[in-house]
């Protein structure tokens, strides 16, 4: 009796044996362009008819060179996937682990981000070239979990011989995408994946499941900056006559006064302070707010006042800064990491490098991947307050650190070694 792609699938619920050795002949037979016992599902005779037309070789795999462990970490850190591990971990790994699977997370370029779950199955996926910083695009390594859901955007279950590549064919996996809900832009995939027996047809909608719960997470946490967003804005508005919107950094609405209220504002991908055209307000003046921006139109008047910038270092454990300019201030707290930083960048007005951060941070200027992560956080907030390359307050920005009456309460629990001298120069001025 013949069997329909369905039934293939469901075969391999009970007899993935059976199952790997009727997709082999197919995949056999469709590569060498004779007619097929089965035919391959659509997703699947897709991603061949691609891989056919692009060039992919289904018997050699060729694999790019693995990301170093630097531009893993930065990735990472660059990366809103970090925000909802807990998510996936929590809906994947516990089942993961018992059925004899690995979780991985990619990023939308297909780069091997994390790989958690099974000891022995990580070992075997070693073997495939299932490691952290490997490059799983369709158009490198054939039709698989997490190179195919890339590309056509939603989740695709490749089972044995429907990988494209013959190295992968005792594999299973399962990948699903993750969008930003901000904008719709592809994050990256969650993928389970194990030996071939370890296959069952449901697996596709749980990942599906949880890589939807990862969304909404995200989605809550962007509602979460909007309100924090929003408590800055209230002060700011409230200073101010005439029409003004508050958007966040993807132009999504705040607060607003004097005029309609819409969801979101198109911006430009480089916004900088000034004066700028943004459809549908037309000319606008643009001033940075903390996560966001505070948008005007042209014909309302512009407050005068140049930014000023203080840094309170004064009292331990409750550091911030304050930004000050023509339509009023906002203030931010901060960590004691983005308090060292922001305390060098003040001693430092001309600039320091990533290197040279590192080195006043850690006494190791090889640390840049540490300074670049926590730069690009503080940048968020601040970003359009500072220049890069070097890391320096803008020239037209005054700033003023207030110190504590005792140098030893200078940042007390910080070892950075360019902090430790700040102290000793302190005490001896």
């Amino acid at each position: 009796m013949a069997l329909s792609p369905t039934d293939v699938t469901q075969l391999a619920t009970v007899d993935s044996a059976r199952a790997a050795r009727v997709l082999s002949e197919v995949r056999a037979a469709t590569l060498s362009g004779q007619r097929a016992p089965v035919a391959p599902r659509p997703v699947i005779e897709r991603s061949w008819e691609r891989m056919l037309r692009s060039g992919v070789d289904p018997d050699h795999d060729f694999r790019s060179g693995l990301l170093s462990r630097e531009e893993v970490q930065r990735r990472r850190e660059g990366t809103a996937l970090r925000h909802v591990l807990p998510v996936l971990r929590e809906g994947l790994l516990s089942v993961a682990d018992v059925a004899h699977h690995i979780m991985v997370v990619a990023d939308g370029e297909g780069r091997v981000l994390w790989r958690e779950g099974s000891p022995s199955v990580l070992r075997k996926a070693d073997s495939l070239g299932f490691e952290l910083g490997a490059d799983w695009r369709e158009d490198v390594v054939g039709t698989n979990g997490i190179g195919t859901p890339v590309v056509v955007r939603r989740p695709v279950q490749v089972f044995a011989s429907e990988h494209f590549q013959r190295s992968q064919t005792s594999w299973t996996c399962t990948g699903a995408p993750i969008t930003d809900p901000r904008d719709g832009r592809l994050l990256g995939v969650v993928d389970v994946s194990g030996p071939l027996e370890t296959m069952h047809p449901a697996t596709l909608a749980w990942v599906d499941s949880v890589a939807k719960l990862a969304e909404a997470r995200l989605r809550e946490l962007h509602l979460t900056s909007l309100e924090r967003l929003r408590a800055v804005a209230a002060p700011v508005l409230a200073r101010l006559t005439g029409r003004a919107l508050v958007v966040d950094r993807d132009g999504w609405t705040a607060a607003v006064t004097g005029m309609p209220y819409t969801n979101r504002t198109a911006l430009p991908k480089a916004l900088s302070p000034g004066r700028r055209w943004l459809p549908p307000l037309g000319s606008c003046w643009v001033e940075p707010l903390a996560g966001g921006w505070l948008l005007r139109p042209a014909d309302e008047p512009v407050p005068p006042g140049a930014t000023r910038i203080a840094l309170d270092l004064a009292q331990p454990r409750r550091w911030s800064v304050t930004v000050s300019g023509g339509a009023g201030s906002w203030s931010h707290e901060l960590s004691p990491r983005h308090a060292e930083l922001l305390y060098l960048l003040a001693l430092h007005r001309a600039g320091r490098s990533a290197a040279g951060l590192a080195e006043d941070m850690f006494g190791d200027p090889g640390r840049t991947v540490t300074v670049r992560a926590e730069m690009s956080r503080v940048r968020r907030y601040l970003g359009a307050f500072l220049e890069h390359r070097p890391y320096r307050f803008r020239e037209d920005a005054e700033v003023e650190v207030l110190l504590p009456q005792d140098p030893r309460d200078l940042l007390p629990y910080s070892t950075a070694p360019a902090v430790v001298r700040g102290r000793i120069s302190a005490e001896m001025s």
